[in-house]
């Protein structure tokens, strides 16, 4: 099992990953994907979802056209592991090769 991060190790995580922020009421990170449409957002579900099963850790996520709205926490653990920001750090990348903001 993998340990769920102090509040200081993901507030340190945290500064390390642009556009994501703690959850209100949660131990969980969260961040909105905006995308140019549909097409390059369900892209970049589609890329995530390759690198989320190879990890064997998957996000909570919604889209609406062109937005992706991700909640990452791992749930076995009680909150936010190292697991969540390798997850957020792949999903910033494939954006950035995407597009989106």
């Amino acid at each position: 099992m993998v340990e769920r991060l102090s509040d200081e190790a993901r507030s340190r995580a945290l500064k390390e990953l642009p556009g994501w922020s703690p959850v209100a009421g949660r131990e969980a990170i969260t961040r909105t994907f905006t995308f140019r449409d549909f097409n390059e957002a369900f892209g970049f579900m589609t890329r995530v979802a390759l690198v989320a099963e190879k990890s064997d850790h998957h996000p909570e996520w919604r889209n609406v056209y062109r937005t992706v709205e991700v909640v990452l926490a791992t749930h076995d653990a009680g909150g936010v592991t190292e697991r969540d920001i390798r997850l957020a750090e792949a999903m910033n990348t494939i954006a950035g090769q995407r597009g989106g903001i």
